[in-house]
């Protein structure tokens, strides 16, 4: 009974990261539209939009680290510089800003960070 058990459980286990795994391979970037409209509509969601905010500095950045151990040019420098988190709404309200004319409201918001981050640390 025990091995049945265990099989059966090791299954399960097994079905659930298969299911986990796809959901997570088909998550869509947030488009600025959509920013917008969860800070209008939702009871917190302003702080909702900042914490994706800092995760999406923080994954930008590391998705370039690791283009530049691959080999690419480095487009974002430090310089030994620290981002802080409180600093990832800034650089996305200032970039939408200066090139108001250049963002459609459904491009990704990865995309307006990234930019900002090129453009604030360049190399």
């Amino acid at each position: 009974m025990r091995t049945t058990f265990s099989i059966l459980s090791w299954r399960f286990a097994a079905t659930a990261f298969t299911g986990f795994a796809m959901l997570c391979a088909s998550a869509q970037a947030m488009t600025i539209r959509e920013m917008r409209a969860l800070e209008k509509t939702e009871k917190q969601g302003s702080t909702y939009t900042d914490y994706y905010l800092v995760g999406v500095m923080e994954g930008a950045v590391e998705a370039h680290n690791q283009a530049v151990r691959q080999g690419a040019a480095p487009t974002i420098c430090l310089n030994g510089r620290k981002l802080e988190p409180h600093m990832a709404k800034g650089l996305y309200t200032t970039e939408l800003k200066r090139n108001a004319d250049v963002y459609e409201a459904d491009f990704p918001v990865q995309l307006v960070v990234t930019n900002a981050l090129s453009t604030v640390y360049p190399c």
